[in-house]
């Protein structure tokens, strides 16, 4: 099958640049390349594609956020299969071909993510759970134990869309992302109504990529970027699960994270205690009607 590999840009700087190099081999072999501009004023997205003619600029004329994006990018893509992958993210060499054939050899397989990897080396999170308190306490670092180890592709609940496979025939029977998620949550929800019609979400983590610092969300966000992680959770549980699953998030969420801030503080850490702090109160004052406008 044949990829088009979507990358979303805003303000994303000196990370586009390497981030294109690393799939300029793809493109060789038959991949096309797509980056959708989201309005970045930093200039990366001319500065990274002038010498690279190979790649396709979609210009949405505004920030869209992720799920918007994307979907612009997916609508200009002509590949069988859409690989997602983030501006801060470089794909290892033959990381890109093996996601997809792994997608094409798993029998119901709809949705394939790759694994990630720190500028280190050291292992990241590239899939997780549905249920809410299965997602809150075993998405963690010691819950997550035996995922460092596994080598082979294996079933998953949902992928991160840092760098995330999707067939283009289910991709355009989902209707795409949802637009109601900015950012945060979208890959969580595609993965959630790709399973309800039988589509198999399947993790790879031979296919890596290095995932570095998040830039767009930083320069958006700051200091209340993981609690607009935990926002986007809460906006897929209140739209996509029974009612009581955004309930039982809030109150195990909030009692996490509280714990954590206080562990935080008594440690002398105050920017992780502020931080965890913003999460709980996003927990505690979210709104499931506002969420689902």
């Amino acid at each position: 099958m044949t990829p088009s590999i979507v990358i979303v840009n805003w303000n994303a700087g000196a990370a586009l640049d390497a981030c294109l190099e690393s799939v300029a081999a793809d493109r060789t072999t038959g991949a096309e390349v797509i980056v959708v501009d989201n309005a970045s004023t930093d200039g990366s997205t001319g500065a990274a594609t002038a010498a690279r003619p190979w790649v396709r600029v979609v210009a949405t004329g505004a920030n869209l956020g992720f799920a918007a994006g994307a979907n612009r990018g997916a609508a200009a893509a002509t590949g069988d299969v859409l690989v997602f992958l983030n501006p801060d993210a470089r794909v290892l060499p033959g990381a890109v071909r093996t996601l997809v054939d792994t997608l094409a050899l798993v029998p119901g397989a709809g949705i394939a993510g790759g694994g990630l990897v720190g500028e280190r080396g050291e292992w990241q999170p590239a899939a997780a759970r549905f249920a809410p308190v299965a997602h809150l306490l075993l998405d963690t670092t010691p819950g997550r134990l035996p995922a460092r180890v596994r080598r082979t592709p294996h079933r998953v609940d949902w992928v991160y869309g840092t760098f995330m496979a999707v067939r283009r025939d289910l991709f355009r029977q989902l209707g795409g992302f949802d637009t109601r998620y900015f950012v945060y949550g979208e890959d969580m929800d595609l993965c959630h109504r790709a399973a309800a019609i039988g589509a198999r979400t399947i993790h790879v983590p031979a296919a890596r990529a290095i995932h570095g610092r998040n830039l767009s969300a930083a320069q958006r966000f700051g200091r209340d970027r993981e609690a607009e992680v935990v926002k986007g959770e809460m906006r897929f549980y209140a739209g996509r699960r029974q009612a009581r699953d955004l309930r039982v998030f809030r109150i195990v969420g909030a009692g996490k994270f509280g714990l954590k801030a206080a562990l935080a503080a008594v440690s002398g850490r105050p920017v992780a205690a502020s931080t965890y702090a913003r999460v709980v109160r996003a927990c505690v004052g979210f709104d499931p009607a506002a969420a689902d406008g």
